[in-house]
């Protein structure tokens, strides 16, 4: 029943507001199978590499409308996605679900498929955090410690001033780094390190806090910040509307890297101000590089050309920076690389 209804949702946003087309027509996947079964465990753009040889661009041929594509239907594990090539245009469609699972649509714990893997991006959907210069200077702060300890581990106790809110389970952070652009050299934000969580265990000034979790030692001077849920996207991909040129700022790792890869998190020195919004799939460019051939005649200096090589998608915005994921990269990724319209 679900499908069905699905289904005539899908067909009745067929006739409305066309989604902006890339200038390429879509190019399917040589081996692609003409129905697939959504399995537990599968993505959106998982599903879509399946039939298309673009996956990002699966909202194109469902024929959704602009609202649609960034708050996309759902699909649930269980449902078979037929690919449709009889109108000459390939097209992808809900049909009737095989009946090997009878409980999956009686579960109300069924989860629906999500857009990119959420266990890739979840950590980040609150932490680490990009504030403004300063950002953290009115947040909580530790200012001592048991027993006078220099850092402190899982556990632990601190004694934390400033806490005016009811909260009571809350993040730890230090005042970081700061993000310039790699152009330009303007600071884009700060990201301030995640180092643990911590609970209230007697409210006061100072409060006394126990360390819950711990990724790295925690002392005086760190900051406080609540604790939130994060609520996964379930954006499907989609072009940003006009041209956008961007560069990687940074690796998220914890430390300074110098490259990464696939289901790695970069930061981008495009924004909110920018249009940027979660869902925007980019193309990475490895930006044109002067190199030197030694030749008997003397020196000759050659431009050799940008060179896109992987796509990330946007899961998290701010207003000057955004946190994306490296979907694929046939070449380490690497700060400084352009991100562009795919």
């Amino acid at each position: 029943m679900i499908a069905r209804i699905i289904s005539a949702l899908i067909l009745g946003f067929s006739s409305a507001c066309a989604v902006v087309q890339a200038a390429d027509p879509i190019q399917l996947a040589p081996q692609a199978p003409d129905r697939y079964t959504v399995q537990r465990g599968d993505t959106l753009w998982g599903i879509a590499g399946k039939f298309m040889q673009q996956p990002w661009r699966w909202p194109e041929i469902w024929r959704l409308n602009r609202s649609e594509i960034r708050n996309p239907h759902r699909i649930y594990p269980g449902q078979v996605v037929i690919l449709d090539a009889s109108g000459g245009e390939p097209r992808l469609r809900l049909g009737e679900p095989l009946r090997l699972e009878p409980k999956v649509y009686s579960e109300p714990s069924v989860e629906p498929v999500p857009s990119i893997p959420p266990q890739a991006i979840e950590p980040f959907l609150t932490q680490p955090l990009v504030v403004e210069a300063g950002g953290l200077d009115s947040a909580p702060k530790i200012v001592a410690t048991q027993e006078g300890r220099l850092y402190l581990g899982e556990g632990n106790v601190a004694y934390v001033s400033g806490i005016r809110q009811q909260a009571q389970q809350w993040q730890v952070y230090r005042p970081a780094k700061p993000l310039a652009d790699p152009v330009t050299g303007e600071i884009l934000g700060h990201e301030a390190f995640f180092l643990g969580t911590a609970r209230v265990v007697r409210p006061g000034d100072p409060a006394t806090v126990e360390i819950t979790s711990a990724r790295q030692e925690i002392g005086a001077g760190d900051r406080l910040v609540p604790l939130t849920r994060p609520q996964l996207p379930t954006y499907a991909p989609h072009a940003p509307d006009k041209a956008v040129s961007g560069r990687i700022v940074a690796i998220y790792a914890g430390v300074n890297v110098g490259e990464t890869g696939r289901s790695y998190v970069v930061t981008v020195n495009l924004g909110r101000r920018d249009g940027m919004e979660i869902g925007h799939v980019l193309a990475l460019h490895r930006s044109a590089q002067d190199v030197t051939y030694k030749a008997e005649e003397g020196n000759e200096v050659h431009r050799l050309p940008r060179e896109r090589y992987g796509l990330v998608f946007v899961f998290r915005t701010f207003e000057r920076l955004s946190y994306a994921l490296v979907m694929n990269a046939s070449r380490p990724v690497q700060p400084g690389d352009t991100v562009t319209q795919p």
